[in-house]
């Protein structure tokens, strides 16, 4: 039997249809890869934002002993300034 018009246009149109099918099979492969790409991306995000806050939280902890070292600052000078005390006795 030779190969009529009609049956090339089969075959022609069987063969788009498989490459159709093969390509969207393999963009499920790439579906699921994005997939665990952005679950990473995800759980990375997380603990920057953790890292974050623990990070503000110390920036907040160092300032406000900063504070104190300044306020204490100011009695220690008074205190070094102070004419000496004369022993009693």
């Amino acid at each position: 039997m030779f190969p009529t018009k009609q049956h090339l246009t089969i075959s022609r149109t069987l063969g788009v249809a498989l490459v159709a099918t093969l390509g969207l099979a393999g963009c499920k492969t790439y579906d699921t890869e994005f997939a665990t790409i952005n679950s990473r991306l995800d759980q990375l995000d997380t603990k920057v934002q953790g890292a974050a806050q623990s990070a503000e939280s110390a920036n907040q902890a160092a300032q406000q002993a900063n504070q104190r070292l300044d306020q204490l600052e100011g009695r220690v000078q008074q205190l070094e300034t102070a004419p000496a005390r004369k022993p009693r006795g």
